[in-house]
């Protein structure tokens, strides 16, 4: 059975990303399962054959470093999960790469740190390399972090690799993120209960959904539902659809691209946000913040104005000229990034003034905005 708002999403998916999670791709003991990598490459040749351009996000250096070590239980400190990881990237890669050469495709393999990815040039750089991969050469790309140079990412237990894939659907401006877990989607309630359903589909998503997350810690994976759900947070905000789904049934990609009511779908919200904005709104990470008063959130929010000086109530952290800094309110809520015109100690000489009193307290007035609307992006987050 289809679903016409399904089937008219995966329609115009022309561009997919896959993410991938550590449950899905390892066994309970945390071995690498090279059988439901084999079974995930011809699902994804399947999609590729309808005319599709897929990229994969792929969790499971850590697991396959634990289970080719022989470890029983995930490291803590940074030195051994890093060389865990160095150990687990290649026998992951091989793997990918052995499935899909049996169906004529190749993986190609990009690791990324989050460094990478807010510097303006590098950014563009990667979304080059893997539009090539994927439009010239028919291959598909293997996106990870680069789990041996990172160290953030690696003691995070909230966002790691279900951001990344977030980061490279706005990257790539694909119609769609399909986020392959260990569950259905998200449940109504407790998943072990029952009487719990998935939930089918999701408009919004407010503090109501993300209530309804029950995370269970685990000794492999990092992510979880909430993790999932700040990602599709991301996406959807930046215009482009997701699904929740099983990566543990074989066909779930199929039933997807044929638009059956699979997992949990997470609506876009809004137009498609432009390809430089998405960097500023949803990749680079924020240098500082700018706190505003209401009649500048307002103005910035709602009424689509440019921040001025007048409407900043204080700024938050070091940083320069061309940064992207967050700008939120009197609680500290971030709404909107934007890359600012002044540094952080011109701000705090300027802060509150009008625009014809710059000039006086700086000595000159380079612009008239603090953060001019055409680099500003509303991030949902308030």
């Amino acid at each position: 059975m289809t679903d016409l708002l399904r089937q008219e999403i995966a329609t115009t998916a022309t561009t997919i990303v896959i993410k991938v999670g550590t449950r899905v791709l390892t066994r309970e003991d945390g071995i690498l399962n090279e059988q439901r990598i084999a079974q995930l490459a011809e699902e994804i040749h399947q999609v590729m054959e309808t005319g599709r351009k897929v990229a994969l996000v792929s969790s499971g250096a850590v697991g396959a470093g634990m289970g080719r070590l022989g470890m029983a239980k995930r490291p803590t400190d940074v030195a051994h999960l890093q060389a865990v990881a160095a150990v687990g990237q290649s026998l992951l890669v091989e793997a990918y790469e052995r499935s899909l050469r049996a169906f004529g495709r190749h993986a190609a393999q990009i690791l990324l740190t989050a460094d990478d990815l807010d510097q303006r040039t590098s950014y563009l750089n990667a979304r080059n390399t893997i539009l090539t991969l994927m439009g010239e050469y028919n291959a598909v790309p293997i996106i990870n972090e680069n789990d041996t140079v990172s160290v953030e990412e690696l003691q995070t237990t909230f966002g790691d690799n279900d951001r990344l894939a977030a980061i490279v659907t706005n990257l790539i401006q694909a119609p769609l993120l399909v986020l392959l877990s260990d569950v259905e989607g998200l449940y109504n309630g407790d998943p072990r209960d029952p009487g719990s359903a998935v939930i089918p589909t999701i408009e919004r998503l407010d503090d109501a959904v993300f209530a309804l997350v029950r995370d269970r810690a685990t000794g492999l994976s990092k992510g979880g539902m909430a993790s999932k759900l700040q990602a599709a947070r991301q996406a959807t905000a930046a215009g482009e659809n997701v699904i929740i789904a099983s990566g543990r049934h074989p066909g779930t990609l199929a039933r997807i691209i044929a638009g059956e009511p699979t997992g949990t779908l997470l609506l876009a919200r809004g137009q498609l946000v432009a390809a430089r904005k998405r960097w500023i709104g949803f990749t680079a990470q924020p240098r500082g913040q700018l706190v505003l008063d209401d009649g500048a959130r307002r103005a910035v929010e709602r009424q689509g104005r440019s921040l001025l000086a007048a409407g900043v109530v204080k700024a938050v952290g070091r940083f320069h000229k061309g940064d992207v800094v967050g700008l939120c309110d009197a609680d500290g809520t971030e709404f909107a990034r934007g890359l600012t015109n002044y540094g952080s100690e011109d701000i705090l000489r300027i802060r509150g003034l009008k625009t014809a009193e710059i000039a006086e307290a700086l000595g000159h007035c380079p612009h008239d905005e603090v953060v001019h609307r055409n680099n500003m992006v509303l991030t949902g987050q308030g």
